[in-house]
């Protein structure tokens, strides 16, 4: 894995003093800690933070991470979602220590609700799910006792069996922990620790038709796992309480739960339930959409690994909700290709040609050019130069102002790495648009010629005899209002779906763009950063635009 090295020395954050505690007072010899998602969609950048944060701690300290599906409702999960999450985890450049899912603990968390039922801390209840919810009173009032609370441990004991051999409905009946139904904490007011599900599990086949709940899964599997750690977002922190009492009850290993606060960005949503809904509903072309902020969508964009960990690191770990600006991840990722892409020249999709009056017709000479210009003695590209070529038509003005420094009638421009270009002649179309731009070159400026004129304008270009066309997929924030989670209560999400976030065009490339096998975003020189899209083929190159080379963000 790459290491992203802080540029100034940091305090620790609140889960990193935590962890030198208990290290030091020797309450654990090493750390152990674990990403858990349910394998019910694709991970998004919420997740990535998580990611980052748990195994990037126990790497710091010495301890390592597991991985746990927590697959618990066989109706919304899938093996698609398990497979894909283990390849975004890989791509960010982390591997697990061990591989678990919540279901090789189903034997285990079954003879554990027996217990509990013998115990007298555990009962069946009857009632409907809505009966249920009512009886649980509000955060002013206390909730009612369930009719069928006071069964016996024999009689829940003989119908929980029954619910697990099959013989009821779903929805029919629960089991739920007998706690307080008074208790200010409304998550003890008889908790629902399993209910029936007559469904097959992506790894337990048919096996089992009742279920477990996440709060009475969740600690025990880290504790089970011994889990020292476990480092979840803040929505979770009226869960611990209720964590630690599951653990103290059952007398097992003494897992602890932590929260910080989750990831939110401007113009963007990560709900699960959303996201997906944008592609049930054809609103992207997928979870790999280029404007979602799922991982495989932002990885298909062109987002590297190592923006992301510096974006994590720049963000910190708060205890309270912050809303992140876009624009600072967008940083982090410029920050990174600056550095490390390779440099192309592309022109856009309305160019104008750029003929040369005084080149040898036929004529091709060819130019070394670096890479990457932070490494001017690295890497070259040949890029072929004629006398037909093709210029950004942003590049001309006929009418341009005093400081107008590209090209323009009578002006001079250097054409990239080559010549200085002089505009002697415009020719229109019967519209009166600019279609063609005879020039001259002076020959002495050619920069092995060992004299140097300066100009104050430099644009780029590319042989028309060798430019090759490119389908190019401009995106933008796929929503326009920049808080989506304050939206109105009367709005629908999907009425700030941006229509300017995916405009489709063309360009046309020096050649030496479709051998590039750096296998991250390229420069396209003084327009922005593209990567190849996986519908990209030989015949038809297909690239998507990462990010712009710079806004107005300031960090």
């Amino acid at each position: 894995m790459e290491e992203v090295k802080a540029t100034e020395e940091k305090k620790l954050n609140f889960l990193e003093e935590i962890i030198e505690n208990d290290l030091a007072e020797g309450k654990f010899k090493t750390i152990l800690t674990r990403f858990p998602p349910e394998p019910n969609g694709y991970l998004h950048l919420g997740h990535a933070k998580s990611i980052c944060l748990n195994f990037g701690l126990a790497q710091k300290y010495g301890g390592a991470t597991n991985l746990r599906f927590d697959d618990t409702n066989p109706v919304k999960e899938d093996t698609e979602y398990v497979d894909s999450i283990k390849q975004d985890i890989q791509w960010l450049g982390f591997n697990w220590a061990e591989e678990h899912y919540a279901s090789d603990y189903f034997d285990q968390l079954y003879e554990w609700a027996e217990k509990m039922i013998n115990e007298g801390l555990a009962y069946v209840d009857d009632q409907t799910q809505e009966e249920i919810r009512i009886g649980r009173g509000t955060v002013q009032t206390p909730g009612t006792n369930s009719p069928y609370r006071d069964r016996t441990p024999e009689e829940n004991l003989r119908i929980f069996r029954e619910m697990r051999d099959g013989k009821y409905p779903d929805g029919a009946k629960v089991l739920r922990a007998k706690i307080d139904m008074a208790h200010p904490n409304m998550m003890f007011r008889d908790p629902i620790m399993y209910r029936i599900i007559h469904a097959s599990h992506h790894r337990t086949g048919d096996k089992w038709c009742i279920y477990p709940m996440y709060d009475y899964t969740h600690g025990q599997s880290d504790s089970i796992e011994n889990i020292t750690h476990s480092i979840c977002t803040l929505e979770f922190d009226v869960h611990r309480p209720l964590y630690d009492w599951f653990i103290k009850t059952l007398d097992i290993f003494p897992s602890h739960q932590y929260e910080f606060a989750r990831l939110n960005l401007t113009y963007t949503v990560m709900s699960k339930r959303k996201l997906l809904e944008l592609v049930q509903k054809g609103l992207v072309s997928g979870w790999d959409d280029p404007r979602m902020p799922t991982i495989c969508g932002i990885r298909r964009r062109g987002y590297t690994p190592r923006a992301l960990k510096i974006f994590c690191d720049k963000i910190g770990v708060a205890k309270r909700e912050q809303l992140i600006d876009l624009q600072l991840l967008e940083w982090c990722v410029r920050q990174d290709l600056n550095e490390r892409s390779n440099r192309y020249m592309v022109v856009s999709d309305d160019p104008i040609k750029l003929t040369i009056t005084n080149w040898e017709a036929g004529k091709t000479e060819w130019f070394e050019a670096p890479l990457n210009p932070a490494e001017p003695d690295g890497a070259k590209r040949r890029v072929p130069f004629t006398g037909s070529l093709w210029i950004d038509r942003a590049d001309f003005m006929e009418d341009a102002p005093a400081k107008f420094f590209r090209l323009k009638p009578g002006g001079e421009v250097r054409l990239k790495y080559t010549y200085i270009a002089k505009c002697e002649e415009v020719i229109k179309d019967e519209n009166g648009k600019v279609v063609e731009l005879k020039c001259t070159i002076d020959p002495s400026t050619h920069p092995a010629s060992g004299q140097w004129r300066s100009v104050k304008g430099t644009i780029h270009w590319v042989s028309a005899d060798y430019a090759k066309e490119l389908e190019l997929r401009v995106y933008d924030k796929l929503f326009t209002e920049p808080q989506m989670g304050n939206i109105p209560e009367d709005k629908d999400y999907k009425d700030y779906l941006n229509p300017e976030s995916l405009v489709v065009t063309k360009g046309l490339a020096e050649p030496a763009l479709l051998e590039d096998n750096s296998g991250i975003a390229v420069q396209f020189e003084r327009v922005g950063y593209f990567f190849t899209d996986p519908d990209s083929t030989p015949d038809h190159p297909v690239f998507n635009k990462t990010t712009a080379l710079k806004d107005s963000f300031k960090f």
